[in-house]
């Protein structure tokens, strides 16, 4: 009887180890920029060139990508916020890893008209099979300066 008891409580043991997964924690909300219509049609007004890609060893050992580059506002309005998504693919033009990023953070100095700001973002895990072309950036949310969250 105590043979079988065990038996059962090694089986169980070993089935939570192996095979149940933790449940996932759920991720932070992240407070997103406002993207309405007004934003929407600032967004073209933001414009990005010397996009480059650089590979790196972060402390930890491990291979990170690196894209850096401008972005500049051609528009008639400051520009306190900015995120986009960074889209990756693969060599049948399939997306293999879409992030969206800030470009430009909340606190940091507004991008004034006719100025351009440099960035660089790192990815820990791009997956192999991306083409390893510059992967393409789309603005996903704009805060103008005087506009509140």
């Amino acid at each position: 009887m105590i043979a079988a008891i065990a038996a059962v409580v090694l089986a169980a043991s070993i089935y939570l180890v192996f095979f149940h997964a933790p449940a996932p924690s759920p991720r932070p909300a992240v407070p997103q920029l406002p993207f309405g219509p007004e934003e929407q049609a600032y967004a073209g007004k933001l414009q990005f060139g010397n996009l480059a890609m650089s590979r790196a060893e972060n402390f930890l050992h491990q291979e990170v990508t690196i894209m850096s580059g401008e972005v500049a506002n051609t528009g008639g309005r400051p520009v306190q916020a900015i995120d986009a998504t960074i889209t990756f693919q693969d060599d049948m033009q399939q997306i293999v890893l879409r992030e969206t990023r800030s470009l430009l953070r909340p606190g940091a100095a507004p991008l004034e008209p006719g100025k351009t700001v440099s960035f660089e973002i790192s990815f820990d895990h791009v997956p192999p099979s991306w083409n390893v072309q510059t992967p393409s950036v789309r603005v996903v949310g704009v805060q103008l300066a005087g506009n509140k969250r």
